[in-house]
């Protein structure tokens, strides 16, 4: 029944993210985490969602906006190594409590569309970078915080996909650097990523055949009831 019920969360999951560009981990980490433990759920969404990066990132590179990930780099990778050190040994319970709440805050901009059409300051990329890539190191679901500040600096929605697919490609990247060198990824971690492949694959094609058919408000409406739907996860999996 585990197997099964991982099957149907990692279909779910990679729908999500062929649907938004991200989301994935959002979706598959708390599930997962009922059935296996933390520290072979998160190496193993980050090999999975490296893969998938790499799928949306090749194939939307044309729209990809250079410009707007530079300024999440150096905050990326402090965030990322902080993250990882403190992996098996932080008391995550207040961290998720506030990303949580802080992500339900956006997610109710998003949907009631209470934020301005201005584009929001390049300042805000060093803490969401540093937030993200903490988290992401932590609990392989960092994608808020870089949802959020990109999605209040790019209002296409085909633009923002791909951006954010490249955005999580080089920070999966590092994080998979880090995990390696922390010995994180596992035979178990391997061959769980193998099996997995086939449903990845699936679950971004229905998700990308979806996406096709959005505007850009429809898709504001759709990330924010992703951050919604994540920020009650991240809660939940801060009272559990």
């Amino acid at each position: 029944m585990e197997y099964v019920f991982a099957t149907a969360v990692l279909l779910l999951a990679y729908f999500v993210r062929g649907l938004s560009g991200f989301g994935s981990g959002l979706v598959a980490v708390p599930l997962l985490a009922l059935a296996f433990p933390l520290t072979w759920v998160v190496p193993f969404m980050l090999l999975m969602d490296f893969t998938a990066s790499a799928i949306l990132g090749r194939a939307n590179r044309h729209l990809v906006r250079w410009q707007e990930l530079m300024p999440l780099a150096p905050g990326s990778v402090v965030g990322v190594v902080f993250g990882a050190s403190l992996l098996l040994t932080l008391d995550r319970q207040v961290l998720l409590t506030s990303l949580g709440l802080l992500v339900m805050l956006f997610s109710l901009r998003n949907l009631l569309d209470l934020h301005g059409g201005r584009p929001i300051s390049r300042l805000w990329a060093l803490p969401a970078s540093f937030v993200g890539g903490t988290v992401s190191a932590l609990f392989g679901t960092g994608g808020p915080p870089y949802v959020i500040y990109l999605s209040h600096r790019l209002r296409d929605k085909s633009a923002f996909r791909a951006t954010t697919s490249v955005l999580f490609l080089l920070e999966g990247g590092l994080r998979g650097a880090v995990f390696v060198a922390s010995g994180l990824i596992q035979p178990r971690v391997l061959l769980g990523y193998a099996l997995a492949l086939p449903l990845m694959a699936l679950g971004l094609w229905a998700g990308s055949r979806v996406h096709l058919g959005l505007d850009n408000s429809q898709m504001t409406r759709v990330i924010g009831g992703l951050l919604l739907v994540s920020s009650a996860a991240l809660l939940w999996k801060a009272a559990h």
